[in-house]
């Protein structure tokens, strides 16, 4: 279903698409069309983008790409599919009751709960918050374990 969906593969396509995207939130889903998560992942977003068109845009990066390393190392992508959320240019944070506020990490379960989150992002960002709580119950949020090396 990736197919369906904007993929951007070169550093600018991002940058412009974050800084185009205006009083919407903008979706950027981290990761491979080849990874069956990912392609889970994006087969719930290719079903919501239009439900969720009013007020978002989705699109894929691919992170196999040399340009996009840049974003790549930026936001610490190391577990795919990472989904990052911006609005106006600001990067916008969720607090899911994981270690990781800045992306959500892993696929959604259902169509509705990216919905959801998407949503809950929205009114937060009409509100002038940059970081919103989550929506979800607890036990729909994927679980994983950070590692810190060196530390």
């Amino acid at each position: 279903m990736s197919y369906l969906l904007t993929t951007l593969t070169k550093k600018h396509q991002v940058d412009s698409i974050i800084r185009d995207t205006i009083d919407k939130v903008l979706v950027l889903r981290f990761g491979r069309s080849s990874d069956s998560v990912c392609l889970q992942l994006d087969d719930i977003l290719s079903k919501s983008a239009r439900d969720v068109s009013k007020f978002a845009t989705v699109a894929l990066v691919d992170i196999d790409s040399e340009d996009t390393q840049v974003y790549v190392k930026y936001f610490d992508i190391t577990l795919i599919p990472s989904t990052i959320f911006f609005f106006n240019a600001h990067h916008m944070k969720m607090d899911s009751g994981t270690a990781d506020h800045t992306k959500w990490i892993g696929a959604f379960h259902k169509k509705q709960d990216f919905i959801d989150v998407v949503e809950a992002i929205f009114r937060g960002a009409m509100k002038g918050k940059l970081i919103v709580n989550c929506p979800l119950p607890p036990e729909r949020i994927p679980k994983y374990q950070l590692l810190y090396k060196d530390v």
